[in-house]
């Protein structure tokens, strides 16, 4: 009842959003995102396909995803730091690559995603997609000088029974940037991004949010609770400036089922701000968690179309940048 009266009272500032959403049909990829396209495909096919269930109960898996995430990022010339802990006696990786900011450095922005997948699933919407996408902005960013530090997170632990809990790795990394006074200005989850569909009927929302959303699940979904409403407005209006791709946002209470739903969550606890951009998974995605979550199931040529529209969201967000060494 409190999630409806607050939507009923102020709902208007948490779905009302700047720009306009893309409608009608798609424009051909261009060049770049055909080869954006490919190397998604190539991720996912590795993190889902050729690894499969990555997670504590098959850790030999998680430990395989770790290190070709850490790699990837390095072969960008990224630097690379792990964050471990132990949780059930086993040794899981938080994995860091960073860019110092040029102007601003103490002000920080995080692109995160979790390289775990849920039990019994192989994870290639859920969340091999969200690791895909941040593999590739990390390639495009890697020889430029962000204003601010920009930070590449992939994260463990995130499914359950981790979720929203003591053990999941994106509670210890947030956890770890409030006891250092860090200044996380905006963190972006990128999570289940796979998935669209031209089809009426495809898109599915909790109660009361179906009365100001499209039935088409053919967009990409920037997320956010009501204190980060800023940063929610300000990455779709950017984005909508950018992409022709269509596009949807809220900043809504936490307690409305999906908007906690990723590692965004955590830096909420830490009092960082926080946006998830995702497909909106189960209320969109029939293969959610489940075994069928494969690599097949995936839209590249889509979501080629939502991480070229991202690299601008990142780019705004860090400042204006040059070339290393210019």
């Amino acid at each position: 009842m409190l999630t409806l009266f607050l939507l009923g009272t102020v709902g208007v500032s948490m779905v009302r959003m700047p720009g306009k959403s893309h409608k009608g049909p798609l424009p051909p990829l261009t060049p770049e995102e055909q080869r954006i396209s490919e190397r998604l495909r190539e991720h996912v096919l590795m993190l889902a396909g050729q690894i499969g269930e990555r997670n504590l109960s098959n850790y030999h898996a998680l430990q395989d995803a770790a290190q070709y995430v850490g790699d990837r990022l390095r072969e960008c010339g990224v630097k690379v730091s792990e964050q471990s802990e132990l949780v059930e006696g086993r040794t899981v990786l938080n994995l860091e690559g960073v860019l110092p900011g040029s102007r601003v450095p103490e002000e920080i922005v995080i692109i995160g995603a979790h390289y775990d997948s849920a039990p019994g699933t192989p994870g290639a919407n859920d969340n091999a997609t969200g690791v895909a996408a941040l593999l590739e902005l990390a390639r495009r960013f890697c020889a430029k000088r962000p204003e601010r530090t920009l930070r590449f997170v992939a994260f463990t632990n995130e499914e359950p029974p981790h979720f929203q809990g003591s053990t999941m790795g994106s509670m210890f990394y947030a956890r770890r940037c409030r006891e250092r006074g860090e200044n996380i200005v905006a963190m972006l989850s990128l999570e289940t991004m796979g998935c669209y569909s031209d089809q009426p009927r495809s898109q599915q929302y909790p109660a009361p949010l179906d009365r100001f959303y499209p039935d088409t699940g053919n967009f990409i979904a920037f997320v956010g609770n009501v204190k980060s409403r800023d940063l929610v407005r300000r990455a779709i209006g950017t984005f909508r400036k950018s992409a022709r791709f269509p596009s949807e946002g809220v900043a809504a209470p936490e307690s409305l089922p999906g908007i906690g739903w990723s590692d965004q969550w955590s830096f909420w606890q830490a009092g960082y701000p926080g946006i998830m951009v995702t497909d909106t998974a189960p209320f969109r995605y029939p293969h959610y968690h489940q075994p069928s979550d494969t690599p097949d199931r995936i839209d590249y040529q889509r979501l080629s179309r939502v991480v070229a529209g991202l690299e601008t969201v990142v780019a705004e967000l860090v400042g204006k940048w040059g070339k290393l060494g210019a």
